[in-house]
């Protein structure tokens, strides 16, 4: 076998397979690990990274389409690869320009490691503790939404340290899910995305070296790394929903014409249209301003990404509520697929940044005032 096939047709070949059952996954919260075994099996997990480093080096772009593509087939999967993605992406983007991730590379490149991430979720704060001992950190917290857990070999997270001399600190850094104290809650029973595994890691007292800390930063303050997080990873994730809204409107319009009769018809397939397609030109944006990972990180382009996400994020929710519409009364039947769609679309608010949370980010750099913290 070759080191990867093309990724668009890896997507034709085993789209069909991995939608099979899908409703039963979905109705039994079941995550998608044999799924996993297939795409390890194809290199997926390494795809992006540097051939040097035992990757395929396949570019973002095509890593974003391959997700969006599969997310017609099996939404959950692509999502829950997507986390994987986005933390091999920003090693990537680390290691071009001379930062550390490396380390990280060669580890998943010869290994097809799984990376679980974290990150989303603890924006600024963090949460947990981290108890200073002998050549390393105790770490003790629960981290909520970790998709593709079940599967995961390396949780990539963060977790809270006050520094006597410093003061409140985050610390980043990686903890393999074979140690000591490291756990799941198996707690994820979801409105949607019920298989993509998103279970809380639970860490109890287990134990992180300091070789192992990546990235030390104030607690509460925005931090440059995040330039470089929500750039590669919010066009990754917003694929995947883009898929979704794809899929949707495709069931949806089919639905509607065999109600050609019905005078409604052609105005609901308009509108469907435009609305999927102010999704596509949403997400198409965000994947040209990463640039292949050949962006300058900056808090300007960050700003863009997440108003982009924004947009794409409801458009998504418009998009499926639209094909509902126009499907008609069999769209509200389970098997039509539309059902679960909708409630998988739902997801795409909770990314970062909810639509509040960026309103009020965009309106602060406007300002030339810092992101996140308080207004004076």
């Amino acid at each position: 076998m070759s080191r990867y096939l093309d990724l668009q047709a890896l997507v034709q070949m085993i789209g069909p397979r991995f939608a099979e059952g899908a409703a039963e996954r979905d109705a039994g919260d079941v995550f998608v690990a044999e799924h996993y075994e297939v795409l390890k099996q194809h290199k997926v997990f390494s795809a992006l990274i540097p051939a040097e480093l035992g990757g395929s080096a396949v570019g973002y772009g095509a890593i974003c389409d391959f997700l969006r593509r599969l997310a017609h087939y099996s939404a959950a999967t692509a999502l829950a690869v997507s986390m994987h993605q986005h933390l091999v992406a920003a090693a990537v983007y680390n290691h071009r320009n001379g930062r550390p991730g490396r380390k990280l590379l060669e580890r998943v490149g010869a290994s097809e490691a799984v990376l679980i991430s974290t990150g989303a979720n603890d924006w600024i704060e963090s949460n947990g503790t981290a108890e200073r001992v002998d050549g390393g950190y105790r770490i003790s917290a629960r981290k909520p939404f970790g998709s593709g857990s079940p599967k995961g070999e390396l949780l990539v997270t963060s977790a809270r340290f006050d520094d006597p001399k410093e003061g409140p600190q985050v610390l980043h850094f990686a903890v393999p899910f074979a140690a000591s104290g490291v756990s799941l809650a198996n707690d994820w029973r979801a409105l949607g995305m019920r298989s993509t595994g998103s279970h809380t890691v639970v860490l109890d007292k287990a134990f992180v070296p300091d070789d192992a800390i990546a990235l030390r930063r104030p607690r509460g303050k925005f931090h440059p790394a995040w330039n470089v997080i929500l750039t590669v990873a919010m066009p990754l994730i917003m694929s995947v929903y883009a898929g979704v809204a794809e899929a949707a409107a495709t069931i949806g319009g089919d639905l509607a014409k065999k109600r050609r009769g019905d005078p409604t018809v052609p105005l609901l397939l308009g509108e469907l249209t435009n609305e999927v397609t102010a999704v596509q030109l949403a997400v198409d944006d965000m994947v040209r301003l990463a640039n292949d990972l050949s962006f300058t990180a900056s808090l300007d382009l960050t700003n863009a990404i997440l108003v982009r996400k924004t947009i794409a994020a409801a458009g998504v929710l418009a998009t499926v509520e639209k094909s509902l519409e126009a499907a008609g009364g069999a769209g509200f039947y389970r098997p039509a697929i539309l059902e679960r769609l909708v409630r998988d679309a739902h997801g795409a608010q909770f990314h970062p940044l909810s639509a509040k949370r960026q309103h009020t980010f965009t309106g602060r750099v406007a300002l030339g005032l810092d992101p996140i913290a308080d207004a004076a």
